[in-house]
Parts: C-alpha cells; sequence; structure tokens
C-alpha cells in the first residue's frame, strides 16, 4: 500500500510558492511531482526552487499523467469551477485554492461531478485546521463567555495596482471573494452555525469594476456577524466574540504569523482577567495537507473542510455580493 500522494500543481502562483507547495513538501504523507505553469521557463524555476522532479508542457498535460494522483490548484478565482471539473473528469483528486467556484451553483456542480466520480474535491480552507479554532470552538461551547451574541471582525489589505490579479474583474477579483470568505468561515467554524440574513454595504472601485470595501451584517439565529472587508485599507485582521459573560479575541485569525502570533485571549467577567494561549508551533497548511492526503491513503479520518460548507459558505459570498 502506498504512503505517499503525488501531488500535480496547477500554475506558480505566489500562494502556492509561498505557502502550499511547501507545506506539501514537508508534509509526512504528501509529495509534489509535477508541475506546470503557462511559462515553461517559470515552471522550470518553480520545480528546482522546490525540488519537483517532473514538470508538464501545459495544464492538460499534466492531467493526463499517471504519475499524479491529486492535484492542488492556485489558479485565479475565475478558472477554479474549470480546472476542477477537468481535473475530476481526467480522474485526479482535487485540492482547489478559495473560493472554490464563482457561484453556489457552481459548488453544487463539484458536488454532483465528486459523487459520481467517487474522487475526492476539497477546498483549501486552511484556517479550518489551525488548533486556534478548535480551541474557540470549545471555549465557545463550554459556555466560558456565556451565551454568544455578537462577532465582530475585519480582513483588510493595500493593493491598487492595476496589473493585480486581485483588481481584476474578469478573473474574479475584488475583496470579498479574496477575503471575506475569512470572516464568514471562521464563524461558522467556531460556532457551529448558519446564517439567516445577509446585508451589506459594497463598493465598486471605478478603475477595476472589483469591490474594494464591504461593510456586512450576517444574522445568525441567536447572534450577529458585523465585520468588514478591504483590498485599499492598512493591513489588519481580527476576530472578537462577545458573550453575555465575557469576550474572546482572535489577533491573527486567519494568516497567524503574517498578520500577528497565532494568539487567543479570552474575558471573563467572573475571573476578571485575560487568559492568552498561544499557537505558534501550528501549521495550518502542512495540516490542510495531510487531511487530504490521509483520506486518500485510507485513513479513518474525515476531511475537515468539505464541500458541503464550501457551499454554505459560498451562499453567504453570493449573498452579499448581490449588494454590489
Amino acid at each position: 500500500m502506498r504512503e505517499t500522494i503525488r501531488w500535480g500543481v496547477l500554475g506558480a502562483a505566489n500562494i502556492a510558492d509561498k505557502f502550499v507547495v511547501p507545506a506539501i513538501q514537508r508534509s509526512r504523507n504528501g509529495r509534489v511531482t509535477h508541475i506546470a505553469a503557462r511559462d515553461g521557463a517559470r515552471a522550470k524555476a518553480f520545480a528546482a526552487k522546490h525540488d519537483i522532479p517532473a514538470t508538464c508542457a501545459d495544464y492538460d498535460a499534466l492531467l493526463q499523467n499517471d504519475d499524479v494522483d491529486a492535484v492542488y490548484i492556485p489558479l485565479p478565482t475565475a478558472s477554479h469551477f474549470d480546472w476542477c471539473r477537468k481535473a475530476l473528469e481526467a480522474g485526479k483528486h482535487v485540492l482547489c485554492e478559495k473560493p472554490i467556484a464563482m457561484t453556489a451553483a457552481q459548488v453544487r456542480e463539484l458536488i454532483a461531478l465528486r459523487d459520481a466520480t467517487g474522487l475526492l474535491c476539497v477546498e483549501a480552507f486552511m484556517v479550518a485546521h489551525h488548533p486556534q479554532w478548535r480551541h474557540v470552538r470549545e471555549r465557545i461551547a463550554e459556555g466560558v463567555i456565556g451565551e454568544l451574541e455578537h462577532v465582530e471582525g475585519c480582513f483588510t489589505y493595500f493593493n491598487d495596482d492595476p496589473g493585480a490579479l486581485k483588481n481584476n474583474l474578469e478573473l474574479g477579483g475584488g475583496g470579498v471573494r479574496d477575503i471575506g470568505v475569512y470572516p464568514v468561515v471562521t464563524t461558522r467554524i467556531a460556532t457551529g452555525a448558519e446564517p439567516v440574513d445577509v446585508r451589506a454595504e459594497v463598493t465598486i472601485d471605478p478603475r477595476y469594476g472589483t469591490d474594494k470595501l464591504a461593510v456586512c451584517d450576517v444574522r445568525f439565529a441567536d447572534f450577529s456577524l458585523h465585520f468588514y472587508c478591504g483590498t485599499q485599507r492598512a493591513r489588519r485582521q481580527s476576530m472578537v466574540f462577545h458573550g453575555t459573560r465575557g469576550w474572546i479575541a482572535v489577533d491573527a485569525p486567519f494568516n497567524p504569523g503574517v498578520y500577528d502570533h497565532a494568539r487567543v485571549r479570552t474575558r471573563t467577567d467572573s475571573a476578571g482577567e485575560v487568559e492568552s494561549v498561544t499557537f505558534d508551533d501550528a501549521d495550518q497548511y502542512r495540516s490542510m495537507v495531510e487531511n487530504f492526503c490521509s483520506k486518500l491513503l485510507g485513513a479513518q479520518s474525515e476531511i475537515v473542510f468539505p464541500l458541503e460548507s464550501s457551499l454554505a459558505n459560498q451562499i453567504v459570498i453570493d449573498q452579499i455580493l448581490s449588494f454590489a
């Protein structure tokens, strides 16, 4: 029985270069064996940098390669659905960057295709694998902050480069799809609850046609979520869960190590003190890869973030963008 999943990567994107490919290479049960990029020279340089044995002429050639078990897709957002579909039809398991599709309807199509082929198709929400979110979920469930009443969050960075993919409407650019997904998904992970109503104010950049700021109010049955996301603001991210008897703050909820330490602070009125727990040794990208590979290799572990959860998240994103 094989102990390692052989990965092919479609594209030499920045997130593949900095985060996901290194995570696959240091995982205990995965190895990148093939890379394809639109620029052959870039593919070869990427392969040399990450110790990848082979390059492929193009994406289709990689999908037809019998020595590839699974593919990782870090292409522009508007390409995700088509290449997920092509990969599944070629018999490859798929891990795709978020958002995995442009609409909830497309996610439903991927669920149907996953079920028809019996292959694995997963959205690469690394935050679902970070232990700080397990900690937050457990603390809320224990009732240490009383009844949860309100969640507030933000995720911002500054990028007004006209050549950036994130500012290209045709490629699926815009802040909601890029970063607005995170406050939604982490609230859902932490509470196990799903929204019942969504309202938003979305500001469009007239130069690019992409959303540069979204201020969102998401109502759950027993609590509310208010967050903003922006692509032309100073870099910041935070999530705070307010209860009747205290609060839980996550200092770097999405990109620990880049924005801040992986630190969760809990304040309870009864104690009058703030408890601080850090998770600086956690490797959310590696954990994501190992969860995926373990499932393929026959382990008993279940996929932490299945497409059904992707669908629930995409429904909220579609609703937010309907206000644009």
